[in-house]
């Protein structure tokens, strides 16, 4: 068996693992924004409106995500926050990605995009 087909058995399990990964990370980039964890938050006081929506859409959204809970509609509005919060607030700043610490809202969305086309991977609530 050619190593290509025996890592192809694996796929479902790496697609799980990259779900649930990428959820938990984004729910840092959410906790980071509302409760001020882990430390490095940009905010002191009252978050703008803005930033709270997009809070609450990260932890709560990678929260779904990693427990792969409504897969792909969850990753198809993420793909998108994650577009336009590229746009608002990186772009602005300089157009190449690494001088506007753009890169990761570029990677989540792609990511995202891809979670909304592939699905949850088998270990997942949406597959109960």
């Amino acid at each position: 068996m050619a190593l290509s087909e025996r890592l192809n058995q694996y796929q479902p399990y790496a697609l799980t693992i990259l779900r649930i990964v990428v959820g938990l990370l984004f729910i840092e980039h959410g906790t980071q924004k509302l409760f001020g964890f882990p430390a490095g938050g940009h905010f002191d006081g009252p978050l703008p409106t803005l930033m709270l929506v997009q809070g609450i859409l990260e932890a709560f959204g990678g929260l779904a995500i990693a427990l792969g809970l409504f897969t792909r509609p969850i990753a198809f509005i993420l793909c998108g926050n994650m577009a336009v919060a590229y746009f608002m607030a990186h772009m602005p700043q300089n157009f190449f990605p690494v001088n506007n610490q753009g890169d990761a809202a570029i990677l989540y969305c792609f990511v995202f995009l891809f979670l909304f086309f592939a699905g949850p991977g088998p270990l997942a609530i949406d597959k109960k």
